[in-house]
Formats: structure tokens, C-alpha cells, sequence
């Protein structure tokens, strides 16, 4: 029988493989090759050396637990850079304080190493330095090895694969310093909502306080930003200056009540005391009168009788004006005390609006959804909900300044609210988005509210600065109207949609997030049907 061709080996091989429905790897390709061509085959991943390897390794701390599991992962998938990192980061926790080992012979950084390195070592260092604040002075242990790696990451003359232990020894670390303070962090969440509900369930008369109890409970829900809790932050402490003012008001008029209350108190008491003196008048009186034996005798009892029944009664015509005077002025202290609480619950109410558009902010919006929801719902009637997103926002920002950003905003919804009809709702949503209720409309009319405050908007325009330090030129949406201002121009992109039957308020508006996303990969100042 002949020798077999490459070629032949090969098409035997390719059929071998289709035979055996194998995956055609190289591996595979190479072993049932070199059993068709009658070769000795060749072990190219010393898988069996290697696992024995990882067995005979003891694991003397959890960093040394966690590699050797890396490392058998490794194995399993045949990678040999998988085998290298682990046990290279082995190697940094086998001294007993799992610090990283010290190589036999350090290398310095050869001259021909990429010019890069020492700038890309720099800038891992910083990113240290950067995150260091996040994990506190606390761990003194961790701030150790932190500053070990940051000496190492800034000395010339360490060898680089010193470099790469130590980073993985203090990754292994960094990790359990994040995941203490991710729970310590949720612990705080959990603390402050329940200080938060405490306060809110020792106070449940006063109206007004749930408010800001509320708006509290929304700042805190995570995720936080910077933003909201500085908005939430000029909320509160506007709201708060007002309620003390209003609050001081109501003090004083309790106060009154409280003084007219006793001075009623102190008179009723005045007038029980002269009824009893009237009442021993008229005893001593009726004594006199029985012990009268003529005419004259009786004369001066009469006399004072008629003197002491004069007395009483303008005793009690005075005391009957007074009590008249009481009475209408505790009916307006009533009244003034009724107007202040009312000005504590509008004032409360204020933590509901987004501080700088006026807008209804996350809070308000949540509840008028579930006003609406139960209205329309009642009369089964069509709601529909649009989600819109300034275009170009960011832009606009860093073009032009956050604050003509925030007068971007204001312009948004003053155009909003000149357009919409009154019974919609609109609400923002969070940085340039914002979410506008349409109760008793229909997709079709919704999308025409909308197209239509899309061309109001394009018509109507506002002036602004140029950023300090940069020259006047419009980031594309802006155009030149002197006196150091330019017209501003702002489009949005929006989604619609409308409520089904079985829909929650939450997922009607991911079907219109995600029609406003598909706007703005059509070209932006659109309006799409979700």
C-alpha cells in the first residue's frame, strides 16, 4: 500500500472530524491528523502535569485559596496565560503576611522597554491616590499596602513582573475593602430611611411635615447623585425658612388663645365671686326684712336691694360684652391659625417641584401618576405618557456653561406650560428629561401634542453668554444676537406611549424611554410611537 499524500491525510482527516461531529479546533485538527498519518501524538497543554501541580499546592490563606481556584479555571480551559496570572499572584501571598515576595534577582527596566510604561504606571498610581479617600483612614493594614504599591509603581528601578504581583496582591485586598464598604454604606441607606419613617410616624397630625418627610425618603433612595441631593438640599432649606416664619406666626396666634383663654378663666372667676356676693346681699337681706317691725325698718333694706340688683346687672352686661369680644376674637385667631396651617401644607407641597424649572420633580410625578391612573382607569378612558430629552444637552454644557444649561431647562418648561393643556401633567424626569401626562388622550393625539410643542419650541429661542474664557461661538444650535448674548436654540427628542389595560406606570414608561432612544437614533428632534 502506498504512503498517504499530505493532501490525502488532510481530506481523511476533515472527514474524520465531520464523522465525529468535533469542534474544528486546532487542537483537534492536529490529533486526529496525526492518527491518520500514523504519527505519535503530541501533548501540546500539559493538562495532567499542571492539575497535579495545582493539587500539590497548599493554600495558607484565603489570597492563596481564591489563585489556585483561578488557576484551576485556568487549566479547565486549556489558557496559558490563565495559568501565568494565577500563579504569579500565588506567588504574592506566600509570605506569611501574604506580602508580596521579594524576586531573587530584580530586573530594572530595560531601555528598550515601551516608552509608555513609566506614564501608564503613573496613571494606575493616581488611580490609587484617587480612590483612597472612599475607603477611609479606618484600615491601617490597607493603607500599608497601599502605600507599598504606590512606592512600587513610582520606583525606576523595579522589576515589572514585581510590579504586576504586587498589583494583584493589592487588587485581592481592594476587593474586600470595596465590599466592607459597599455594606457599610447600605447599612447607612438602611439606617437613615428608618430615622427618616420615625419621624414620620411620631408626627402624623402635622401635614405639613410629610412633605419634606417624603422628599427625605425619595433623596434617599440609592443610587445617589450630587445633583439630587443638592437639589433636595435648596429645597428643604427654602421650604424650611418659609415654615419657620409661618410656623412662628402660628405660635403667636396659639399664644393669644392661650392668654384670651385665661383672662375668659380669671373674669368667669370674677363674676362666680360677685354672684356670691349678690347671693349673701340678698340672704342678709331677707333677714333684715323679717326683723322689720315698720316702715321705716324696711326703707333702707329695699334701698339696697335695688342697689345691688342695679350692680349685678351691669355686672353682667359688662361681662356679657366682654365674653361677646372673647368669642370674635378667638373666631379670628381660629381663622388666621386655620390660614397659616394651610400655608404650612402649600408650603410642603413646594418639596414636591424641582426647585429650578418648577416642574413637578420625581415625587410629584409618582403621585400624579397614581391620580391619574386611578381617574382614567375609573372612566376607562385612554392615558397616554411622553418621555422627551433635550437634544445635544451635553453639549450645550460644555459649550456654553452649566448655567445656561440650567436656563435651557427653565426655557423648556415655560414653553411646556404655554402649550400643554391643563389637565396635562409635566414633570422632570432628571437632568434634561422630562415626563408629560396626557389623561383622555389617545397614542395618535398624543403624538400630535407633542409634534406640535416640538415646532413651538423650534420657533422660540433664548439669549445667553458665551462660556467665560471662550470665544462666541454657538455650539451649532445658537446664533449671534450682540451685546456679547446669542439666540439659543433647543430641540428634544421624545417617545409616546399609551397605557394598556394590564400596564404599570413604570413599564409605560420604558416603552417610551426606549421610543425617545429610537428618536434619537433617527436623527434627533423626533417624536416616535412606542
Amino acid at each position: 500500500m502506498s504512503e498517504k499524500t499530505p493532501f490525502e491525510i488532510a481530506r481523511e482527516t476533515l472527514k474524520q472530524i465531520t464523522l465525529r461531529k468535533l469542534p474544528p479546533t486546532p487542537v483537534n485538527y492536529q490529533a486526529i491528523y496525526h492518527a491518520v498519518a500514523g504519527l505519535p501524538q503530541v501533548e501540546l497543554f500539559p493538562e495532567e502535569p499542571l492539575r497535579r501541580i495545582a493539587q500539590a499546592l497548599p493554600a495558607r490563606n484565603p489570597g492563596q485559596e481564591k489563585q489556585l481556584g483561578l488557576l484551576d479555571y485556568a487549566i479547565n480551559q486549556r489558557n496559558w496565560l490563565g495559568v501565568h496570572n494565577a500563579l504569579l499572584a500565588y506567588a504574592g501571598f506566600a509570605a506569611p503576611g501574604g506580602g508580596a515576595p521579594h524576586p531573587a534577582a530584580p530586573e530594572p527596566l530595560t531601555a528598550d522597554a515601551p516608552d509608555i510604561t513609566s506614564g501608564v504606571l503613573e496613571q494606575v498610581a493616581r488611580l490609587i491616590e484617587f480612590a483612597q479617600p472612599a475607603f477611609g483612614k479606618e484600615d491601617t493594614g490597607f493603607l500599608e499596602r497601599m502605600q507599598q504599591t504606590l512606592d512600587a509603581l513610582r520606583d525606576p528601578s523595579v522589576n515589572i513582573l514585581r510590579i504586576k504581583v504586587q498589583l494583584a496582591d493589592f487588587n485581592h485586598r481592594l476587593s474586600f475593602a470595596a465590599e466592607e464598604q459597599a455594606e457599610i454604606r447600605q447599612a447607612l441607606f438602611k439606617l437613615l430611611q428608618l430615622i427618616i419613617k420615625n419621624i414620620g410616624e411620631l408626627s402624623p397630625d402635622d401635614a405639613w411635615l410629610q412633605g419634606q418627610i417624603q422628599a427625605l425618603q425619595t433623596a434617599a433612595q440609592p443610587p445617589l447623585t450630587l445633583r439630587r441631593l443638592d437639589e433636595v438640599e435648596h429645597q428643604l432649606k427654602d421650604v424650611i425658612f418659609k415654615q419657620t416664619e409661618v410656623k412662628g406666626r402660628a405660635i403667636e396666634a396659639q399664644e393669644s388663645l392661650r392668654q384670651m383663654l385665661a383672662a375668659f378663666i380669671t373674669r368667669l372667676t370674677q363674676v362666680t365671686a360677685s354672684s356670691s356676693d349678690y347671693q349673701d346681699k340678698m340672704e342678709d337681706s331677707l333677714r333684715d326684712l323679717e326683723q322689720a317691725k315698720t316702715l321705716e325698718d324696711i326703707g333702707p333694706v329695699l334701698r339696697g336691694l335695688i342697689r345691688a340688683t342695679r350692680d349685678m346687672r351691669l355686672e353682667t352686661v359688662n361681662v356679657g360684652q366682654e365674653l361677646q369680644s372673647m368669642r370674635a376674637q378667638v373666631q379670628a385667631k381660629e381663622a388666621e391659625l386655620r390660614k397659616l396651617q394651610a400655608e404650612l401644607e402649600r408650603l410642603s407641597a413646594q418639596v414636591r417641584h424641582d426647585g429650578l424649572t418648577g416642574a413637578l420633580n420625581r415625587q410629584g410625578l409618582d403621585e400624579a401618576f397614581v391620580r391619574e391612573l386611578s381617574t382614567v382607569r375609573r372612566k376607562d378612558a385612554p392615558l397616554c405618557v411622553a418621555l422627551l430629552d433635550i437634544d445635544n444637552f451635553k453639549r450645550l454644557n460644555d459649550a456654553r456653561g452649566h448655567e445656561t444649561g440650567d436656563v435651557a431647562l427653565q426655557h423648556l418648561v415655560a414653553v411646556a406650560k404655554e402649550n400643554l393643556r391643563p389637565q396635562d401633567t409635566l414633570a422632570r424626569y432628571g437632568g434634561e428629561e422630562f415626563v408629560i401626562l396626557l389623561p383622555e388622550t389617545a397614542l395618535e393625539q398624543g403624538m400630535e401634542i407633542m409634534t406640535r410643542l416640538q415646532r413651538e419650541l423650534s420657533k422660540r429661542f433664548f439669549l445667553a453668554r458665551p462660556k467665560q474664557g471662550t470665544k462666541s461661538e454657538p455650539p451649532g444650535d445658537a446664533a449671534t444676537a450682540g451685546a456679547d448674548q446669542d439666540k439659543i436654540f433647543i430641540t428634544f427628542s421624545a417617545g409616546v406611549a399609551q397605557l394598556t389595560a394590564d400596564e404599570t406606570a413604570e413599564q409605560a414608561l420604558h416603552r417610551a424611554d426606549q421610543a425617545m432612544y429610537l428618536a434619537k437614533r433617527a436623527g434627533k428632534n423626533r417624536v416616535v410611537a412606542a
